[in-house]
């Protein structure tokens, strides 16, 4: 690999208990298909490879991934394998478990006791020895109950050397508050993006204020998630974009580091291009006025 230009440091670092990550970083899902899981075409295999290593070279040292992220014939673990091992000693590797994949890509959702074979999955695929962090990934239906017997089973993985740090995804600040009663949390993966709910912007500032990573998803989609950013826009996001001459996902990306400074980004592509724009996300300045508008549109 050639010498990392380490675009992302402009955005500033934040760190994962004792790891430090660029606020810059990759997400995973959309390096296996042209629509995330089994509902696109599958990438091509070299150019997935070349743009997980073009993300490195870019100064990438926080990716987010899943055992879960595959399509027919790509394995978003395996690519990552394949294009990085040796890892680099700085690259922080998070996955997440609980929701899983059968081989013919049916879901299903783990037991406390099923989860050791998730986070073993993911081990295998990454060709590690412990993961840097895992997130429990709490599924829809449980947004309201109780994420003690999960979470306690992944903190019993981690003082098994498993796994070096967790995390919590889609959860509540209740959830937040009884996972942290089990075990330390380092970082917090909810959705969030420009037209989230007051909700969901009180969570990103409670971690801030206990200290932990947020990492927001769906923070170019919006409210198309996994199907892409919709195609129109909000006018307000598009001339905020006109203005300085960048992408609308560059404008949702700097609005959203701009959020706090322990907000990472995890902009997922298979896209060179779109790549290289949105590592770039942390060097573009809006004005307060411009982020105060932004800030004002509904969900």
């Amino acid at each position: 690999m050639s010498a990392r230009t380490n675009t992302t440091a402009a955005a500033g670092t934040w760190r994962l208990g004792d790891l430090t990550v660029n606020r810059v970083g990759l997400g995973a899902m959309r390096l296996t298909g042209t629509a995330p899981f089994d509902r696109g075409v599958p990438r091509d295999r070299e150019r997935s490879i070349g743009l997980l290593r073009r993300a490195v070279e870019l100064g990438v040292n926080h990716i987010d991934t899943a055992a879960f992220y595959f399509s027919a014939t790509r394995s978003a673990n395996e690519l990552i394998n394949r294009a990085l091992a040796p890892y680099p000693d700085d690259l922080v590797i998070a996955t997440k478990v609980w929701p899983g994949r059968d081989s013919s890509g049916a879901w299903w959702w783990a037991t406390p006791a099923q989860l050791r074979g998730q986070v073993e999955e993911n081990l295998r695929q990454l060709g590690r020895d412990h993961l840097d962090v895992v997130n429990l990934r709490v599924p829809p239906s449980r947004r309201t109950g109780s994420i003690a017997e999960h979470f306690g089973a992944l903190a019993e993985l981690r003082d098994a050397g498993l796994i070096r740090h967790l995390g919590v995804s889609h959860v509540t600040s209740g959830q937040l508050a009884e996972a942290r009663a089990v075990a330390p949390v380092v970082c917090v993966q909810n959705p969030y993006g420009i037209g989230s709910p007051s909700e969901d912007r009180s969570l990103l500032r409670l971690c801030g204020e206990l200290g932990l990573a947020f990492v927001p998803f769906f923070a170019i989609a919006g409210s198309g998630r996994e199907a892409g950013p919709a195609a129109r826009d909000s006018e307000t996001v598009c001339a905020v974009a006109r203005a300085h001459g960048v992408s609308v996902a560059q404008v949702r990306l700097a609005w959203t580091l701009r959020q706090g400074p322990h907000v990472l980004a995890i902009p997922g592509t298979g896209d060179p291009d779109h790549l290289a724009q949105n590592m770039t996300a942390g060097t573009l300045r809006l004005s307060d006025e411009e982020s105060a508008r932004l800030s004002s549109l509904g969900g």
